[in-house]
């Protein structure tokens, strides 16, 4: 853009029942108008924190217009959708609360005029026929339902152009070789006459050293919108590489348009990096180099999008990062654009999902098949953008919670029988995605269990809905049907925050403690929770505390393991639920809404360090006497490889004494899948706890993981504080 005004600031506004032209066209600044700075949620507002429907906006616009030049009102982002007027004329009406919209306003600018928005975001009371594509924040169980997102939540704009507009720009990498990366540019071009301008394309490093490369050419453009396609040759790349393969070297490009007279009509300028990625049976590629994937699903950084700083995605980004995770799920909506930039530039991989949640009505299709155009040409920039997924879970679903004979019934029959969603209008939305980018895997749902169905990647909530099962399930899935666990997208249980986070939201005194209220808003489901562990008998908030953070992370070890056991055999990655919490919540985050690391993020670092030492028990608990088998594996994720390692396995008894001990030594190649270089055993004497501590030492350094073995006459029917008890290590810390 030639420039670019920000009318961003204090907005008036105020809740209506309809929109009516008496709204649009009362006096200034007339009564019952309230002030907001925006961009922001309407519910911030403390006269409106409870409100839902439709809202008004308005402000003055102070311009100075200047002959031969357009102006565009740009919006970029509104929940849901709205319709803009200037002076009381219809500019135009958009619906999708990502995607910017751009209303042409050459001529109709007075240099003080009045802007108005009438916005609607109302509530989804069908929630098996949803028609508003907001994903998440229409319809989850990871977030506070009292919040509704309606409002101006991104910037308003008045960009400044030439009678030529650059409207949009896509910059897709081809291929490379030993000389150059291969290029394709392309431009969206709004003329209001037929020229042929002059267009250059500038390739800058944006964050790494080297020379600005030009390309330029003439563009015959005719009145309208143009299609252009300029194929370059980058010569000394740098390619952008994901954590754990190399840096993520990015570019600034800069595209320009010149007239015959030298002057400039516009320019558009993205910041993107050179890659190539694919998915060849679950398997990962980045420019071509494999790479097995652990990454958690991510929640908005906050329940209000309007709130999230950069500061807040790079935060999140860096826990991520220190965790061993390469790739985060944006799961089941569109983010703040900070946190896609913050991706590109710290090398995180992100699985994009489109905000779509369950079920929705049939005719939401079209609209659907067309903001899935918009979301790939507003996000395809990105290089941290690694795979487009149409839809979460497409089956029947109302709320989570409900574990029902009836709900599990209908919820089976459109998981492995038929769902209109995901048979119909999402295979339609990917082949819509496929013919915008071709250049990204393409998923036309999430959480496609493989029978009746080839089956995609999976979600497994063993351990923890009963309609699922015990946790044990899990390896007899694995055994009898592979394919269900080539790639898993969710899996995971639910915990409390840690203490200095809970009492913020909920009483000390654990008698006191309102589960309804942790339930209805604040996503805790203590009747599940307690299908597992004996809540009653925490003593005290720190013990129900300790307690739900120990089965967290118990169960996320538990696929984690065996996931690892099963490295490119056939699985290719993982991605836990989840990673923090968009609102104060009871759930399935390792962080909380503070940015509190819970026990849990600590013990998933460890599971998801590179150089990895575990063994796989066949039994939740054994009886006195009964011969334990503790085989030791060894699998890296690790680019480099060591000529020879060590691994040491102890077990400490109840006692505190050593009651078995091994050395085992081995080579570790680089990317290596699990192998057992051997296996230790010991035989219980007596009952409790029973600490497994196995060490992987590398080229100096020393990784410790740990188990715990449980030995009693009878299995226990729920976990309870017991298993807390010595002996134990510092499992807060890999």
């Amino acid at each position: 853009m030639l420039d670019r005004l920000n009318l961003s600031g204090t907005w008036q506004l105020r809740a209506v029942e309809e929109f009516s032209a008496a709204v649009r066209q009362a006096p200034w600044p007339g009564d019952g108008w309230l002030e907001q700075e925006l961009p922001a949620h309407w519910q911030e507002h403390p006269a409106l924190e409870q409100y839902t429907g439709r809202v008004v906006y308005r402000r003055r616009v102070v311009s100075r217009p200047e002959p031969g030049r357009r102006y565009f009102l740009r919006l970029n982002g509104v929940f849901y959708r709205y319709s803009a007027y200037l002076n009381g004329c219809l500019l135009g009406a958009h619906e999708g609360y990502f995607a910017p919209a751009d209303f042409e306003v050459t001529g109709q600018l007075t240099g003080d005029d009045l802007l108005l928005l009438e916005v609607e975001c109302p509530p989804e009371t069908r929630k098996l026929g949803k028609r508003l594509i907001t994903g998440i924040f229409s319809h989850w169980d990871h977030l506070d339902p009292m919040i509704e997102p309606g409002g101006v939540w991104l910037p308003v704009e008045l960009l400044v152009t030439g009678p030529a507009r650059l409207a949009w720009m896509g910059v897709e990498t081809r291929g490379f070789d030993t000389r150059s990366a291969k290029v394709r540019v392309l431009l969206d071009v709004d003329a209001v006459e037929a020229a042929d301008p002059l267009v250059t394309l500038a390739f800058t490093p944006a964050n790494f050293v080297g020379e600005t490369q030009v390309f330029k050419f003439r563009a015959p453009l005719q009145p309208g919108m143009n299609r252009l396609s300029y194929q370059c040759e980058i010569e000394q790349y740098r390619l952008w590489w994901p954590r754990g393969l190399g840096e993520p070297h990015l570019y600034e490009v800069e595209a320009t348009l010149a007239g015959r007279d030298g002057a400039s009509l516009d320019r558009l300028k993205v910041r993107t990096g050179l890659r190539t990625v694919a998915l060849r049976k679950w398997v990962f590629y980045v420019n071509q180099e494999r790479l097995f994937i652990k990454g958690n699903n991510y929640p908005p950084p906050e329940a209000r999008l309007s709130r999230v700083t950069r500061e807040r995605a790079e935060g999140d980004l860096k826990l991520a990062a220190a965790a061993h995770m390469n790739m985060l799920r944006v799961h089941a909506h569109i983010d703040h654009p900070v946190f896609y930039e913050a991706a590109d530039e710290q090398g995180m991989l992100l699985w994009q999902d489109f905000p779509l949640q369950w079920l929705y009505a049939r005719e939401v299709m079209p609209e659907a098949e067309r903001q899935v155009r918009e979301m790939v040409r507003l996000l395809g920039n990105h290089p941290s953008i690694a795979l487009w997924c149409m839809h979460n879970e497409p089956v029947y679903m109302v709320d989570t919670k409900d574990e029902s004979f009836g709900r599990a019934l209908k919820t089976d029959f459109s998981v492995f029988v038929y769902s209109w969603n995901r048979d119909v209008m999402d295979r339609r939305l990917a082949r819509a995605a496929r013919r915008e980018d071709p250049s990204r895997p393409v998923l036309r749902a999430s959480g496609e269990i493989a029978l009746l169905h080839r089956g995609g990647d999976t979600h497994w909530y063993f351990g923890w809905y009963k309609t699922h099962g015990p946790l044990r399930l899990f390896d007899l899935v694995r055994r009898l049907v592979p394919r269900n666990i080539r790639f898993l997208s969710e899996f995971g249980a639910q915990s409390f925050p840690n203490k200095e986070s809970a009492v913020r939201f909920m009483a000390s005194d654990l008698a006191r403690l309102d589960w309804e209220t942790l339930a209805r808003r604040h996503s805790a489901q203590p009747d599940i929770m307690r299908l597992w562990l004996d809540l009653d008998a925490c003593r005290d908030l720190e013990t129900l505390i300790a307690l739900t953070q120990w089965y967290q992370m118990r169960l996320n070890q538990f696929y984690i393991d065996r996931l690892r056991f099963h490295k490119y055999r056939p699985t290719g990655g993982m991605l836990a639920f989840s990673f923090a919490d968009p609102n104060p919540a009871v759930s399935w985050a390792v962080v909380d809404y503070w940015r509190v690391p819970k026990a849990s993020y600590h013990h998933l670092a460890r599971c998801y360090h590179p150089e990895y030492v575990f063994t796989l028990l066949d039994k939740d608990t054994y009886r006195p006497g009964e011969t334990v088998r503790l085989p030791v594996y060894l699998t890296s994720d690790s680019l480099r490889s060591y000529p020879q390692v060590e691994a040491r396995a102890r077990v400490i008894g109840p006692a505190g004494d050593e009651v078995a001990a091994g050395r085992f030594s081995a080579r570790l190649p680089a990317d290596a899948r699990a192998f057992s270089p051997g296996e230790l055993s010991f035989i219980p004497a007596i009952p409790g706890k029973y600490l497994v501590l196995l060490d992987l030492e590398y080229e100096g350094e020393v990784f410790r993981n740990s188990y715990e073995v449980f030995v009693a006459d009878r299995p226990p029917v729920r976990w309870g504080p017991e298993v807390l008890s010595a002996p134990t290590v510092d499992s807060a810390r890999p």
